[in-house]
């Protein structure tokens, strides 16, 4: 039995709708639609090759983008459901909101950033928008998927003024200075959620982040003497997995009792009502949330930043850095539809082709087409 939405949800009967008008479907709601479209959506499936903290060939068992797009939709899944709230629309947004993402991860993209630093520059979360609305070509009548407006919007967490100023009907709100959707804001800090435990996860794994270091964090010690009384001889595989469910859970039933408490401090009486709430009312609690902080910058120092990851991020930096300058120096390096696309353009416009192309690449699709080069 499904639960009635509350009145502040998403509700497809009071949306702002599709870009392009087209009929609905008999068996499926319009969020359900859109969520089957980035699940069928070439980017998606890019996303098995691409980095979340180790590059694609270092390990088999590492998490990629997609795993990790998994992940963050299992968790905005739960925490819409607690509440509510469109789970559909929820999901949709925490299964595309890394389809822009770059090879590489974050060495990736900040790298092609300062490659396009004169061309406008780039972000990966304005790409994954430009991605569902531009550059997946699925239908014959319009560019993109069409997606509808609530889940445009919840893929499209930041943005500047400048660029807000372009996009139209999803920029609006960051000159309004207006929230989104509660889904949306789900989907945002469900990423942090994910990223932040199962980063733990894989570092462990690694052997770059060890037991006696991860103690010294408070929601990590607290989880390890729970399980380590129950189980005291658990060998270090399961106690790790058993330490991050039990973290996983603590702070997703922080952020389900905060937000609704929010909420009904609030009283929304309809997603205008959040939007104009002035702030988030999706939030973990202060003590959660400093706990979640210091794991972050915990993460940032010991793995993000190890001597071994900055040696790998240096050499993929330098991958991007060189396939830009080939394509850009010759377009014809680039498969034909690319080519012809930059062919037509100039200046900025021919970067963007180059960045396009570059963004959609998979981590060995990158080390392949980089090998080229030189062959």
């Amino acid at each position: 039995m499904v639960a009635a939405l509350a009145p502040y949800a998403a509700n497809e009967s009071y949306s702002r709708g599709r870009k392009y008008d087209e009929p609905g479907s008999l068996y499926r709601g319009e969020y359900q639609r859109d969520r089957d479209r980035i699940i069928h959506s070439t980017a998606f499936r890019r996303l098995v090759y691409k980095t979340q903290v180790f590059v694609n060939h270092e390990g088999d068992l590492y998490r990629t983008r997609l795993t990790h797009s998994l992940e963050v939709s299992q968790i905005g899944r739960t925490v819409a459901v607690a509440l509510q709230l469109n789970e559909p629309l929820t999901e949709a947004i925490c299964l595309a909101h890394d389809l822009g993402h770059t090879p590489f991860g974050h060495a990736g993209q900040d790298t092609l950033n300062a490659c396009m630093r004169d061309y406008g520059g780039f972000e990966h979360n304005l790409q994954s928008l430009r991605v569902v609305d531009v550059l997946e070509a699925k239908y014959a009548d319009f560019a993109g998927l069409n997606l509808m407006f609530e889940t445009r919007e919840g893929i499209l967490k930041h943005c500047s003024a400048r660029n807000a100023r372009e996009l139209g009907d999803v920029g609006e709100r960051f000159l309004e200075r207006k929230q989104p959707g509660l889904e949306a804001q789900i989907s945002n800090i469900a990423d942090a959620i994910a990223y932040n435990n199962h980063d733990v996860d894989d570092g462990f794994r690694a052997g770059l982040l060890s037991l006696s270091q991860l103690r010294e964090q408070v929601l990590f010690a607290t989880c390890f003497d729970e399980v380590h009384e129950r189980y005291p001889d658990l060998e270090d595989r399961r106690l790790i997995y058993e330490i991050i469910r039990r973290m996983i859970g603590a702070v997703v039933s922080d952020l389900i009792e905060e937000t609704r408490n929010r909420i009904q401090a609030a009283s929304p009486g309809s997603i205008d009502d959040v939007r104009n709430a002035g702030k988030p009312l999706v939030s973990m609690s202060d003590a959660m949330y400093e706990k979640h902080v210091s794991l972050k910058k915990f993460l940032h120092r010991h793995l993000y930043r190890h001597e071994q990851k900055l040696a790998m991020t240096r050499e993929v930096q330098a991958m991007v850095k060189d396939l830009f300058a080939a394509y850009m120096e010759d377009i014809n390096r680039m498969p034909g539809q690319f080519a012809a696309a930059a062919s037509a353009a100039d200046g900025a416009d021919r970067a963007r082709v180059v960045a396009d192309f570059i963004a959609g690449m998979t981590d060995r699709y990158a080390i392949a087409a980089h090998e080229t080069l030189t062959a």
